[in-house]
């Protein structure tokens, strides 16, 4: 699952939930439903968020966690 990648690069990264709550502004239960695995499908706009907070490619999470080459 999407979310269950995300917190697993939060994890290996050492960066706290709080970060992404604070970087996005979504809020704390949004955030920790995600990374619990809890959403199914994750909004579009909500997903560029915690991407660009991280840094990472759009396609980073739908990948094998590697970055883009287009």
């Amino acid at each position: 699952m999407l979310g269950l990648k995300i917190k697993q690069y939060l994890t290996e990264n050492g960066i706290k939930q709080a970060f992404l709550v604070e970087k996005t502004g979504l809020s704390a239960n949004v955030i920790s439903d995600i990374c619990k695995g809890n959403k199914k499908t994750i909004d579009a706009i909500v997903y560029f968020k915690i991407c660009r907070a991280l840094g990472v490619d759009l396609a980073y999470f739908l990948t094998d966690g590697k970055e883009s080459e287009l």
